[in-house]
């Protein structure tokens, strides 16, 4: 079969004109890869809650500031969200990874919290088996008491680093045992530590928006959107500030 189609110049001795338009085409091709690169998935957020007893008086606070959360980056429709909680003798439970954020909400407020042991240990780990299917962005954790084993809680937390997981853990109360553990899930896991005051709920949202940010699209999100709060979040998880 014959080709009639004609080996194209070398560049160096094709017309000016015809350079340069090969020229805006390269450029146009690399900004695009670019930016498909530089794409995210949308964003994926294990939020994870102690349900227990203890947990009860602050509750609905939780579940409001949380709830603007979701709605701050959920209007963008770039985060999905799951909910664990524990609770009980031995409850754990998670939802979906979902997006409807009014969903979410409901579900939260239809929650009742029941005595028993903490199982931040069964949290963690269900944090690595999701990040093994499919890449999880972060990991907010919220609660007031530790009663695990530290060191199996540390290893979990180390492996949650290394996959790329921070833990993003709000302490209620000042209970000395769990803010030692809490601060080393944060410190291992590259995630960072603070303190859930009811006196401060302004503040809580919008660390809770910093982080919600941050699992849509990064550092590179949080700088972008620049808030003090995301400075503050940057520090955190670029080791500059000690919590």
């Amino acid at each position: 079969m014959s080709d009639d189609r004609k080996p194209l110049a070398p560049s160096a001795n094709r017309p000016p004109a015809e350079r340069r338009s090969d020229a805006v085409e390269i450029d146009a091709f690399v900004r695009q890869a670019r930016a498909l690169a530089g794409a995210k998935a949308n964003g994926r957020l294990i939020l994870a809650l102690d349900a227990t007893m203890s947990r009860q008086p602050t509750w609905d606070l939780a579940c409001e500031l949380q709830g603007q959360m979701f709605d701050a980056v959920g209007k963008a429709g770039k985060l999905n969200v799951q909910l664990v909680y524990f609770r009980g003798l031995g409850e754990c439970r998670a939802s979906k990874f979902v997006a409807d954020t009014t969903a979410l909400k409901g579900l939260m407020t239809s929650i009742q919290c029941r005595s028993g042991q903490t199982q931040l240990g069964k949290v963690l780990s269900h944090a690595l088996k999701e990040t093994t299917a499919a890449k999880v962005d972060a990991l907010v954790y919220i609660g007031d008491a530790m009663e695990e084993n530290v060191d199996e809680l540390a290893e979990k937390a180390g492996r949650l680093g290394l996959r790329g997981v921070p833990a993003f853990v709000f302490q209620e109360g000042h209970d000395a045992e769990a803010e030692r553990a809490f601060k080393e899930i944060a410190r291992l896991s590259k995630g960072a530590w603070f303190r859930f005051d009811r006196k401060a709920a302004a503040t809580l949202s919008k660390l809770l928006s910093a982080v919600a940010v941050f699992a849509t699209g990064g550092i590179k999100a949080l700088e972008a959107r620049g808030r003090p709060e995301d400075v503050l979040m940057i520090e955190h998880l670029r080791g500059r500030s000690s919590p």
